[in-house]
């Protein structure tokens, strides 16, 4: 059986303000060609949809106009809600249209029912486990750990339980939204630290054939059954290097894996330049980049006149301006910076702490903090 595994989709997301409605579009052309050409049995999609729980309406069609074109060739489509998804919005209707091959799994009661295809060599069972925020279905799946590992180990139970209950032979998928171990980030992703320990590690998902996650941005293997097919499209200038593909799976007789990647349309690369203004103005090498979208870090002692006129001369999609001087005494030049590496819970404190002069938060406070935090995630959903 043949598969397209794709996620993270982040329909209605810009970058730097601006819109990628036209590339997602695109993106969504080259999904319904590859799966017409390759002549794939399912596509699979592993969360993050949508780029916010109320998605703007040109994002909503898109999606609508997708998931017409996949059912109107006859292809069944699996696809779970991930943490930027609204799984109640994403969900709904999905009784109805789950009789036109698309198959929405955005309820964590629905983990250990599957959807069974089948090909010559028997039935194969897709297991979907939407984005599972411990702090909201712990009482779902009974743990008492509020951790990420605890409530997808409960729900890969349930998942293995109904499979066991199945014919000999029977092969398995599971899709899932979740950071697990051995994957990169990059500085895309939403933080899932606040319900939990966010890290999950890859054999929580033994017993199956392949696991098709969805969360990190970037296309990688963690094992041979356990992959990430990363984001589409490049949605922060931490994803410049990023390869962007689809994974096209093959699921053998006796479940054993071939896959491949295959490649995702490019609308507008992304290149990060550094170094002095005047240098990154002249240097002959960086012509390939003048048609990019381009973050620029300027490493002049000194603030330069008018940086962003000078380089969108040269450089007319350049998006951002980064100062970075060359001199020993020079601290992160901007808030982002600072920033990066941190998690919410982090950063809550270090401003309670800025605030109140240098006094950090006590036990009691930090535990507040994080249960308003928890508050908050809830309410995205």
């Amino acid at each position: 059986m043949r598969f397209l595994h794709t996620s993270d989709w982040h329909l209605g997301r810009s970058l730097h303000r601006v819109s990628m409605l036209a590339a997602q579009e695109a993106f969504l052309d080259h999904l319904v060609a590859t799966a017409r050409e390759q002549r794939v049995d399912a596509v699979l999609v592993a969360g993050d949809v949508y780029d916010r729980a109320v998605p703007p309406l040109p994002a909503v069609e898109l999606f609508d106009d997708a998931l017409h074109r996949l059912a109107g060739l006859g292809v069944p489509t699996v696809m779970i809600s991930g943490n930027h998804d609204s799984p109640r919005r994403l969900g709904v209707g999905a009784g109805l249209i789950d009789r036109a091959g698309i198959h929405l799994r955005t309820s964590p009661a629905d983990c250990g029912t599957p959807v069974v295809l089948a090909d010559t060599h028997g039935d194969v069972a897709v297991y979907g486990l939407p984005y599972l925020e411990p702090a909201l279905v712990r009482d779902e799946f009974g743990v008492a750990a509020a951790g990420h590992a605890a409530v997808i180990g409960a729900a890969m139970d349930r998942v293995r339980a109904d499979l066991a209950a199945r014919p000999t032979g029977t092969r398995s998928v599971v899709l899932a939204h979740a950071f697990v171990t051995g994957g990169e980030p990059s500085d895309s992703e939403r933080d899932i630290t606040v319900g939990g320990a966010a890290a999950v590690p890859a054999a929580v998902f033994s017993g199956v054939d392949y696991a098709a996650l969805g969360h990190l941005h970037g296309c990688q293997r963690i094992t041979d059954r356990v992959r990430y097919s990363g984001s589409p499209l490049a949605y922060s200038f931490s994803e410049a290097a990023h390869r962007k593909t689809t994974w096209l799976v093959d699921l053998g007789a006796r479940g054993e894996v071939r896959a491949e990647r295959v490649d995702c349309p490019v609308p507008r690369p992304l290149a990060r330049l550094r170094g002095p203004l005047d240098t990154l103005l002249a240097d002959p090498a960086l012509a390939r980049h003048e048609t990019s979208f381009v973050e620029a870090t300027l490493t002049d002692p000194s603030r330069p006149d008018e940086p962003l006129a000078r380089l969108a001369e040269r450089f007319p999609h350049v998006l951002s301006l980064l100062f970075e001087p060359d001199r020993p005494d020079a601290a992160p030049a901007t808030y982002a910076q600072r920033l990066t590496g941190r998690t919410d819970q982090q950063i809550a404190e270090d401003f309670v702490t800025h605030v109140r002069g240098g006094r950090r938060p006590d036990e009691r406070e930090r535990a507040a903090l994080r249960e308003a935090l928890q508050a908050a995630r809830a309410a995205e959903v």
